[in-house]
């Protein structure tokens, strides 16, 4: 079976390793729209699937091929479902010194850690004095074969937890160390890629986007 390129409509390395193993089974090559030169897309809804469509139309548009993109978050019940769609630059945009729109990729991580931090510390002051502190990620997948097709492929996974007061854990990325899982009795920045994979937001995602691909694109 011929390999098909997979183009991820984002530049986080983390994200990009998370979605590799679980393509692992398939005849997929994924690669990051960053490493050909493709810009990141505009997100102007209100809405993950809107999202999500517009970047991987973006990416395959870009690429003149296949592309997947995930739009994922946090939605808090105490807080209205914020930070929501906006759950990335919640605290606003960070920008380091020196940042410079060609930044190597050790630089941009050290950005995306900055943006965590920021976004983290927040989302504490906003549920300072708060006891209702559930909330879930949610992660929505969708893959276009090219720019225009008119038939997406779409799944959404939930992943319910409570926001803990103060993080704990240093695995992951973003909200991890703050959303405690109570049936594994940890935060998500305390679980092994392995185990994270498993139980996931995205993972409950990308386990039903692999049947899609199977049936529908017959990867």
């Amino acid at each position: 079976m011929q390999r098909m390129r997979l183009v991820l409509a984002s530049n986080n390395a983390k994200k990009l390793s998370e979605v590799q193993a679980m393509l692992g089974g398939l005849a997929v090559d994924l690669v990051t729209q960053g490493s050909l030169g493709i810009t990141e897309a505009e997100e102007p809804h209100h809405t993950f699937i809107e999202n999500g469509l517009a970047k991987a139309r973006h990416a395959a548009a870009a690429a003149g091929g296949p592309a997947i993109a995930d739009d994922s978050g946090l939605c808090v019940n105490a807080l209205g479902g914020a930070p929501g769609v906006g759950s990335a630059q919640f605290a606003g945009e960070v920008q380091l010194q020196g940042e410079r729109a060609d930044q190597p990729a050790g630089e941009r991580e050290r950005q995306r850690r900055a943006q965590d931090a920021a976004n983290n510390a927040l989302l504490l002051s906003r549920l300072q004095g708060v006891s209702e502190r559930r909330g879930h990620f949610i992660s929505t997948l969708v893959a276009v074969r090219h720019a225009d097709d008119p038939e997406p492929l779409v799944a959404v996974g939930r992943w319910p937890g409570e926001i803990l007061r103060a993080p704990r854990g240093e695995q992951g990325f973003g909200y991890d160390p703050l959303m405690f899982i109570p049936e594994l009795n940890r935060t998500v920045a305390e679980l092994d890629a392995q185990m994270k994979n498993l139980h996931s937001h995205r993972a409950r995602a990308m386990s039903h986007l692999l049947v899609l691909l199977r049936e529908v694109w017959r990867v």
